[in-house]
């Protein structure tokens, strides 16, 4: 239920895996803002990492985390809403626009001239100034409200449900890696003009929605018809894996080596995506790759760890690409450009996001059972929360 007035219902991380849902005040828009009615916002791993303490990416002056008790955080960042108000200076969108949200407040959302070197060349998540809402302390879309740059406002322009839409973001971050990584000089690429030198075995680590998202783009947007073996301990992953074209194998260590070397015919993977972040496998991607193999750095976390892992995987010359983020260059109305192709991907069909939202919560406190357990069901991929309920 709404709460009427000036002010909203938030869920505010408190302190490391405490959430409280809260009656705060309710953003007001500036003249180039928008404000927005949350319809619609995906649970991310990222989330998770934050509740848990493992993640704290707001940080003070000096560039240390900024303790929760201190400043509780709303976190949220997938976020999709309908618009409620309008500042005076916006021309180009309207009460009742349903629109996808960039969270990232950059040079171009805050007009500044001249823009730093990374909002140039097409790498706004790197921005010089950059803040983040649901990420870096700035309040995110686990509200029934949020206040933003209309700049960062895009307009969904079919009948795509509120809940579809969420996985706009993750997979714009997601483009952006499989970007970052054909841009990087690897010695193999997917369409390479020797034949020596194109990628024929990819090795996706974890079933997750980055997992299932990089497996779609991989098949649907950038054709690759070669091998692609992804490794999850859930079945009910896997088979959602195999659905999209993917070899599916579960995650002990033989299985996965002996997966590779089968399909593979003993050339090993040209590249290996983390999509989990775990730890653990770092001690195993040496034997699933040939030399000079690529590695996409997606998952965060890796608990457990040690820097020796990498002794191994040094001496094998891979190129680590490391992508952060949804950075990819702006439109000409000034919009993200990543983000709305990763929005027209969704609505074409190309990215079938129906099929990887499994949970969908009509209530902020449920969120605190989410984090807290079952984001770790066999049976969950990927929720959403909507924090005004069904509208």
């Amino acid at each position: 239920m709404t709460t009427p007035g000036n002010t909203m219902r938030a869920s505010a991380l408190v302190d490391v895996g405490r959430i409280e849902t809260r009656t705060v005040d309710r953003p007001v828009p500036g003249d180039r803002d928008v404000l927005v009615r949350i319809a619609a916002c995906g649970i991310c791993g990222s989330d998770f990492h934050i509740f848990t303490g493992e993640g704290n990416w707001n940080l003070d002056r000096e560039g240390r985390p900024v303790p929760l008790t201190i400043q509780p955080q709303i976190l949220g960042h997938e976020m999709t809403g309908t618009i409620q108000e309008i500042g005076s200076a916006v021309e180009d969108l309207k009460i009742g626009d349903r629109v996808v949200l960039d969270q990232g407040i950059n040079c171009v959302s805050s007009a500044r001239e001249p823009r730093c070197e990374y909002c140039a060349s097409g790498s706004s998540h790197l921005c010089e100034e950059y803040a983040e809402h649901g990420i870096t302390g700035l309040p995110g879309g686990f509200a029934e409200y949020i206040a933003l740059p209309a700049i960062n406002a895009i307009r969904i322009e079919s009948d795509l449900s509120f809940a579809a839409a969420t996985l706009t973001e993750p997979t714009a971050c997601i483009l952006r890696a499989i970007d970052r990584f054909e841009r990087s000089g690897a010695r193999y690429r997917f369409h390479a003009e020797e034949p020596n030198e194109r990628i024929r075995t990819v090795v996706i680590a974890g079933g997750g929605p980055a997992g299932q998202l990089f497996l779609q783009l991989l098949r649907r947007k950038i054709g690759f018809e070669g091998t692609i073996i992804l490794s999850d301990q859930s079945e009910y992953k896997r088979a959602i894996a195999t659905s999209s074209g993917a070899i599916a194998v579960d995650i002990p260590t033989q299985v996965v080596e002996e997966a590779i070397l089968e399909h593979s015919n003993g050339r090993r993977a040209e590249l290996v995506i983390d999509a989990c972040g775990a730890g653990s496998i770092w001690k195993d991607v040496p034997t699933w790759i040939r030399k000079q193999a690529g590695i996409i750095m997606y998952g965060y976390g890796r608990r457990g760890a040690s820097m020796e892992l990498l002794n191994a995987l040094q001496w094998r010359e891979p190129v680590l690409v490391t992508p952060a983020g949804a950075s990819g260059g702006f439109d000409s109305d000034g919009r993200p450009l990543i983000y709305r192709e990763a929005l027209q991907l969704i609505e074409n069909g190309t990215i079938e996001a129906e099929t990887l939202l499994t949970h969908e919560y009509d209530d902020l406190d449920r969120l605190q059972e989410v984090l807290e357990s079952e984001m770790a069901g066999t049976d969950y991929l990927k929720g959403v929360v909507r924090p005004g309920g069904k509208h």
